[in-house]
């Protein structure tokens, strides 16, 4: 059993939940997925914090975030990690499927991705804006440009990501669950791109290799007070 977390314990069941947008087949010979947890000694949730036990639990299973493989012998391996639930540097966990869909009701993004690194203490993201409403926006502040220029416009950033502050706070979020930084994306997520599933899951380790240079680029402006290029 070296290197593995051993068998369940007699009190607790265990299964892998296939995760297609990583590569992981429950189902395949060697079963690879997102390892739940469930019985009578599970813990019932995170203390007042009802988003995030929402998030891990479903239909009384817990989805733990890590990515097992079962042994021949029985026994479980941790290959990797499903970061839809993620820790910031000051120690703070972030739900980040719940910040999206918060996001999400904003009338400005028709998408958006959600990324924080571990050793960073904020937020950024990547948004697909709505084309109508960032254009109403342009018009009524005399800037001129196609969908693509105005995408790249400092203050056309700085006024989404601000918008979708205002939308965070109005449904609950905290502070650290806001967003720093936002780069306004032209063209859509796309399966052609390998950045969402058939389904239009997101795929947060193809968008992560995806975007790296702009996440890079906008933790540094951050970090520097401007906005990134």
């Amino acid at each position: 059993m070296i290197g593995t977390v051993g068998p369940p314990v007699t009190t607790i069941e265990a299964r892998l939940e296939s995760v297609p947008e990583m590569g992981y087949d429950a189902l395949s010979d060697t079963p690879r997925g997102e390892i739940c947890l469930r019985g009578h000694t599970m813990f019932s949730g995170y203390y007042k914090r009802p988003s995030l036990t929402e998030e891990v639990f479903s239909d009384g299973w817990f989805h733990t975030g890590d990515i097992g493989e079962w042994q021949s012998n029985g026994t479980m391996k941790i290959i990797d990690r499903k970061k839809n639930i993620f820790k910031l540097s000051q120690g703070e966990y972030v739900a980040v499927e719940v910040l999206e869909r918060a996001y999400l009701q904003s009338p400005l993004v028709a998408s958006v991705w959600v990324y924080g690194n571990s050793f960073e203490s904020f937020l950024v993201a990547v948004a697909v804006p709505e084309r109508q409403a960032l254009e109403e926006w342009a018009a009524a502040n005399s800037k001129a440009g196609d969908f693509a220029e105005l995408c790249a416009d400092p203050k056309a950033r700085t006024y989404v990501r601000d918008q979708l502050n205002q939308t965070g706070k109005k449904l609950g979020l905290r502070g650290f669950e806001m967003l720093k930084a936002v780069y306004l994306e032209p063209v859509p997520f796309s399966i052609e791109k390998d950045l969402v599933t058939p389904t239009f899951k997101l795929k947060r380790p193809q968008l992560l290799k995806y975007y790296k240079d702009r996440v890079d680029q906008m933790y540094k402006d951050a970090k520097e007070g401007r906005a990134a290029p």
